[in-house]
């Protein structure tokens, strides 16, 4: 049936779900749910690292593999640095930009490499706001007991008081930097309520929060004229005879020559793992979003921390085919939006915890009742024309722009017709285990963004991982800036290298797979 005959049913029943019931889960109802549905426990899905610092750990098939993958440098290769620094971010979203900044700003030399180009990464993505209690009725507390029972009680709970306490100083911070978020008609600050959060604490930029304070942060790093390395992949890590991080070598993906930067400490900054596509999932990662942090941390022997587990973001878009996976803002289900079935019904509160929600939507679409497009592909209804039902015309325009321009492009207008949705991979909960300034068990190496693992327990709440990105990155620069400060730099190795090798060999692992991956694999091979 034609895609506009099937939203019909959404338009004919939403008087009569205006008045409906929502459903409610019990704690009990919640745990089968997600056991039953959510892609983490699928089981054929995962196995067992077989060496390295997590042997044993079990998680998804496709990061194993990178995990004990082999490292494209040779034994033998030239280690001469090109450029020396104090301080080596690698990244170039939130994270790195916000560490870069912060580590200039302390005194020491600061390199900022980046994949691709300063900015591209999923922080610019960042659709439905940025966590902090800055409201009257809020306090981090309140902050961290929502965290907390978001994450199934499995947050590491010094990175998460960190988090919280810290939050109101970032706000301060982007402000004085010039991020433009919605204030109220009195001047303050205009928060918005979040899925799984009892208070409302989310700070916005309309429906581009993470555009805007990507926007400020690349004008300000390159303001503050902190040096750049451009389409820089890094592919390896350096070490000293000790083990500690001295440096980078990177692939310059113009001439696909090695840049080797030698640095007194190192932040990773690499963000997350969607363009792995685990499960098969389409999702809304960036271009670059390989998990290039966690293969280079683990072989420099960087113990990692929740890898068994991922998020699915509820509202990834179905229709039409060139949006797949991209992201339906979850500041539509904030404002009111409802999610319906091929029958027309509510199934679940839509503000409910994102793994709720996802497995939720699994459950309907598995058990018949979602909706199958022409190309096979199924969702369930997201109602976006109830905004403008309920408070008034204009508002899906008013509010979420970013949003109306994406499915305008494919002649859509999601304030008079609904979307069709599917979860989408959209992050990777765990990552490398860090402390409260975001250093690993290996000396000199930081992590911070995504690509660490421990705050978020087994799910995140919406709009944590912009602040994440924001207390991280200035923690992990100020600390590696001191550390540069009271060491020398050390000799560039490959001895982590030639040790991760001798043990996979013990195990039988040939080295066939090279990693990182450095871009998707559906790509042209680069070098």
């Amino acid at each position: 049936m034609d895609i506009h005959a099937l939203q019909q049913i959404v338009h004919k029943t939403r008087d009569a779900r205006r008045k409906q019931t929502i459903p409610k889960f019990s704690p009990a109802d919640r745990d089968q749910l997600i056991h039953k549905y959510h892609p983490d426990f699928r089981a054929n899905a995962y196995r067992p690292i077989t060496f390295g610092p997590n042997k044993g750990d079990k998680t998804v098939i496709e990061l194993a593999t990178l995990l004990e993958g082999d490292s494209s440098i040779q034994d033998h290769a030239d280690l001469t640095a090109q450029y020396t620094c104090d301080v080596l971010v690698i990244g170039g979203g939130g994270a790195g930009c916000a560490a870069a900044l912060h580590a200039h700003g302390a005194g020491v030399k600061t390199i900022l490499a980046t994949k691709l180009r300063l900015g591209d990464s999923n922080s610019v993505m960042a659709q439905g706001g940025m966590q902090i209690s800055v409201a009257p009725e809020d306090s981090p507390v309140t902050h961290f007991i929502d965290t907390l029972k978001g994450g199934h009680m499995q947050n590491d709970h010094a990175l998460l008081k960190v988090m919280v306490e810290d939050g109101p100083a970032i706000a301060k911070w982007l402000l004085e930097l010039g991020v433009l978020f919605d204030r109220q008609a009195d001047g303050n600050l205009h928060v918005k309520k979040g899925g799984g959060s009892s208070k409302p604490r989310l700070l916005t930029c309309s429906d581009y929060t993470g555009l805007e304070i990507m926007r400020v942060l690349k004008d300000e790093v390159i303001n503050q004229k902190i040096q750049l390395l451009e389409f820089a992949a890094a592919i390896e890590l350096l070490s000293d005879e000790a083990g500690n991080c001295t440096g980078a070598i990177f692939k310059d993906l113009d001439n696909q020559r090695h840049v080797v930067v030698a640095a007194k400490s190192v932040i990773l900054a690499t963000g997350g793992i969607g363009r792995l596509h685990i499960q098969g999932f389409p999702t809304s990662n960036h271009y670059g979003a390989t998990g290039d942090g966690l293969c280079l941390a683990y072989r420099m022997g960087a113990k990692l921390a929740h890898i068994d587990t991922f998020q699915y973001h509820p509202s990834g878009a179905v229709y039409p085919e060139q949006l797949i996976g991209a992201l339906v803002t979850e500041g539509i289900r904030s404002e009111g939006g409802h999610l319906v079935n091929a029958k027309g019904d509510r199934f679940v509160n839509e503000l409910d915890t994102r793994d709720v929600v996802s497995s939720s939507i699994i459950r309907e679409c598995e058990e018949g009742r979602g909706i199958r497009t022409m190309s096979g592909r199924v969702g369930v209804w997201l109602d976006t024309p109830l905004l403008d039902a309920e408070h008034g015309p204009g508002t899906v325009e008013k509010h979420f722009p970013a949003m109306m321009l994406q499915f305008e492009r494919f002649g859509i207008d999601i304030s008079k017709d609904p979307v069709l949705i599917y979860p989408t991979l959209h992050y990777q909960n765990g990552g490398v285990k860090i402390d409260t300034n975001s250093e690993t068990n290996v000396q000199n190496l930081f992590v911070a963004g995504e690509a660490s693992g421990g705050l978020h327990g087994r799910n995140r709440l919406m709009g944590n991982s912009l602040l994440d990105l924001m207390v991280f990155g200035k923690r992990s620069g100020l600390t590696a800036a001191a550390r540069a400060n009271t060491t020398k730099h050390g000799a560039l190795t490959l001895k982590h290298v030639q040790r991760f090798r001798a043990e996979a060999k013990k195990h039988g692992n040939t080295g066939s797979v090279i990693s990182p991956m450095i871009l998707p694999a559906y790509t042209r091979k680069v070098g």
